[in-house]
């Protein structure tokens, strides 16, 4: 699991925004897109979206579906949903230590 967590690099940002996107379920490219900025307020570009789909369905964290009108949606694995809650059970470990301290700090 240590090793899947660290393939996602320098490209995390993206890669957790989209593999939180999929939690809810499949999504085609421009529905992922829309979630993102919905969910965290950051613009994916087409060229991040689509690099980022290719960098996770190739460590095998989602899948693509067959495609629905033109459009292929993508849904998380097994591997992906840990993966995702992994990560975000560190980020809010992170988050409460974070503001434990500021509050002291007041």
């Amino acid at each position: 699991m240590n090793q899947q967590l660290g393939d996602i690099g320098r490209f995390a940002e993206p890669s957790l925004f989209i593999l939180a996107s999929l939690g809810e379920g499949p999504k085609h490219g421009y529905a992922i897109m829309t979630d993102v900025e919905a969910i965290s307020g950051q613009r994916l570009g087409p060229g991040t979206l689509y690099a980022a789909l290719a960098r996770l369905e190739k460590r095998g964290l989602i899948e693509a579906l067959e495609p629905e009108d033109r459009r292929r949606p993508y849904r998380l694995t097994g591997v992906g949903q840990t993966t995702l809650q992994t990560l975000l059970e560190g980020l809010s470990s992170f988050a409460q230590t974070g503001l434990r301290r500021l509050q002291r700090a007041r």
